[in-house]
This record gives structure tokens, C-alpha cells and sequence, in this order.
């Protein structure tokens, strides 16, 4: 099937089998989730739900008011009295919103994300984010993306994806992203960085980032965000969840 036929097809929401349908997408930094997630959403019609940027907004808060990033119990409570919610612009691009404020540029600095560890590594913290997150996930159907989606918020999911491709390629990637964000980047601090980044990711005792049982792999090394987005939609149409 050609990609305009699926991408205009009217029907594709209304052919997922069932009320509420989870599609998560797991992978190391760069591998292209984000994009992937929003475009596949966008086809099918179905919510977007960044886990990671929910993480780096109460990082970005913890930041501004100067919380101490290793006292768990702290950054608990600070969770308890955050509201973090997710909107679409009249572009259709999504904002991500701290306590009623926009913050979906200050929550891509290398500030918040060379700190977004401490923040994903408490349980406790994750405790809560992973309620907010199955809320969402039941009133809607919903394509996730992150590092734990498939195997800790959405272990049950009826079709897991993980997303990754090579080191350099993610690298560059990332380099590309936060030049367009107007930021000057020195590749290789940001190499070394993406490194320590995917260490911590693999290696933390809570939600580490893993390939869920029964995740399909896709290597996005050498394919366009439009190849992937059709080769999930085609492994979605052979398994039956559309018409």
C-alpha cells in the first residue's frame, strides 16, 4: 500500500479492533521514537504520550527551584504537587505544559537533559508517573514512547516496538536537533554525553531501557521517519489491527 492511501485513509482509527488500543515504542536516545510516535498517532488518529518529556518537566522544575536531585523523597512530593499535561497546536505540533506553562523548548536544554536521570531513576517518582501515564492509556487509544513503555507502564500492550540504530547516526541526530533549537552543540561532548546517557538508561535499578518481551525491533539506521512509520503500520495491517 502506498504511504498518501494509508495517510488519507478515513478509516483508520475505526479499524483498530476493540475501544482502547496501546502501541509503545522503546529506544535509546536518537533513535528517532519521538518522530516516529508523533507521525504514527497522526496516521491513526490515536494520542501521543511522551513519557520522556514528562520526566523532563519535573526535572525542569526541580531544576528552577534548586531541589537537591539525589533525595528522592523531595522529588516525590515534588511530583505530588505538579500538574503536567500534554496539548496540540493549531500546527498540530505538541506543547508540553508544567503547572499551566509552556515549557517545550526549556525541557530540550542540555541542562534538563543531562539531569532527567535523576528524575527517572526514583521509584517513587516513577510510581506516580506511571499512574498518570496508564490513566491517559485507558480513555484513550494511545501511541507511547520511551524507554520503558512496553515492559513496566504498558507490559500488557498488544504491539511493542523497539526503535534503535546506530551510535553515530544517533549522535548526529541529536547534534542536527539541538542546532535547529538555535543551540550550539560540540559533537564531542555530546557523543560522550549520549554514552553516559544510554549507561544510566541500560543500567538503573527501576524501568531500565530494555527490549520488552515480544517487541518487534526496528533499526532505523538507514530509513526516513516515513520508512518506519510504514513498516509499523505494516506489521499492524498483517497482524490484523487494520482492515
Amino acid at each position: 500500500m502506498k504511504r498518501n492511501e494509508m495517510q488519507d485513509h478515513p478509516k483508520v482509527k475505526s479499524s483498530i479492533r476493540g475501544t482502547k488500543m496501546v502501541i509503545t515504542i522503546d529506544g535509546p536516545a536518537g533513535a528517532g521514537k519521538s518522530t516516529v510516535a508523533k507521525e504514527l498517532a497522526k496516521r491513526l488518529q490515536f494520542t501521543y504520550l511522551d513519557t520522556g518529556a514528562m520526566y523532563r518537566a519535573l526535572t525542569l522544575k526541580a531544576l528552577r527551584e534548586k531541589e537537591e536531585l539525589i533525595q528522592e523523597e523531595r522529588l516525590v512530593k515534588l511530583a505530588q504537587r505538579t500538574v503536567i499535561d500534554f496539548k496540540m497546536d493549531p500546527k498540530g505540533a505538541l506543547r508540553v505544559y508544567l503547572d499551566g506553562q509552556d515549557v517545550s523548548e526549556d525541557i530540550r536544554s542540555l541542562e534538563v537533559t543531562n539531569n532527567t536521570f535523576y528524575i527517572a531513576r526514583a521509584a517513587g517518582v516513577r510510581a506516580i508517573m506511571v499512574d498518570w501515564q496508564r490513566r491517559i492509556g485507558k480513555k484513550n487509544n494511545v501511541v507511547v514512547e520511551g524507554r520503558d513503555a512496553g515492559t513496566v507502564i504498558f507490559p500488557e500492550a498488544p504491539t511493542k516496538f523497539y526503535l534503535d540504530a546506530d551510535f553515530e547516526v544517533r549522535s548526529q541526530r541529536r547534534i542536527k536537533e539541538l542546532q535547529a533549537a538555535g543551540k550550539t552543540v560540540d559533537e564531542n561532548t555530546l557523543k560522550s554525553e549520549l554514552k553516559e546517557r544510554d549507561h544510566k538508561d541500560m543500567s538503573r535499578a527501576v524501568g531500565p531501557l530494555k527490549k520488552a518481551e515480544g517487541a518487534i525491533v526496528i533499526d532505523s539506521t538507514d530509513s526516513s521517519v516515513q520508512d518506519v512509520v510504514e513498516k509499523i503500520l505494516g506489521i499492524l495491517k498483517d497482524n490484523g489491527y487494520l482492515k
